[in-house]
């Protein structure tokens, strides 16, 4: 898998979702399913949106005793998604049990990455109110780390970070950064974040992108844009 944009469909519910992906008449966009649409519509959204041809990175974000989250991915796995994902912070130990319950019988699964710290999360908050009191960019190599050594594919984190988690995890780690803005945009609630040009700089091996694309006049103009600033 190479670089890509990543979508995020970050809509109430699938008539929404459905009516935007409409509006996509050639290529079919690799797209991120998250907490919002999966809980409003379930797995039934996901099935719908493979059959349209769209590759998926299921954003559900997993954090939770080993066997609890072992059995969770056991279910996910029925679902034909291209990536998983869960909590870092979960530790080693969900991490493989995560990892064992989303190999399917015959070996296949989806790839599976870590969350590290989120991009609303800035170092203040990480210092102040989870008690984490080493540089921002030391924190998720940590975390890159430790997914590499449960056997994870990759980690999602901050463009900012993603040139430091390669250098500590290797290039073929992949790095899949939200937080992309274009440099017109406000930020909103992102605190740590980078245009498709600059993360494409920095080494992310993907971005997920939602408002400056969802909420545009032209969606399919602004995907278009930002997979030429992204990948050129």
């Amino acid at each position: 898998m190479g670089k890509d944009v990543i979508i995020a469909c970050d809509f109430p519910d699938g008539r929404q979702t459905l009516a935007f992906l409409d509006r996509f008449t050639g290529h079919k966009p690799f797209v991120k399913i998250g907490m919002e649409l999966f809980y409003a519509e379930g797995p039934q959204i996901v099935r719908q949106i493979k059959e349209r041809g769209h590759r998926i990175f299921l954003d559900l974000k997993l954090h939770d005793i080993p066997n609890t989250v072992k059995k969770a991915m056991r279910v996910l796995s029925r679902l034909d998604v291209d990536i998983c994902n869960l909590h870092a912070a979960g530790t080693a130990a969900m991490m493989r049990a995560a990892l064992e319950g989303l190999t399917r019988p015959d070996g296949t699964r989806p790839l599976l990455i870590a969350v590290t710290m989120l991009t609303s999360t800035d170092q203040a908050a990480m210092e102040n109110e989870l008690l984490i009191r080493v540089p921002m960019a030391e924190a998720v190599a940590h975390y890159a780390k430790n997914a590499r050594a449960a056997g994870l594919d990759g980690i999602v984190c901050s463009p900012l970070e993603a040139a430091g988690v390669h250098a500590a995890c290797g290039a073929d780690f992949l790095t899949v950064t939200p937080g992309i803005r274009f440099a017109t945009d406000d930020a909103g609630d992102q605190k740590r974040v980078m245009t498709p040009a600059a993360a494409r700089e920095a080494g992310s091996d993907y971005i997920v992108v939602g408002r400056p694309i969802t909420a545009a006049a032209d969606p399919a103009a602004a995907y278009e844009t930002c997979l030429e600033q992204f990948i050129g």
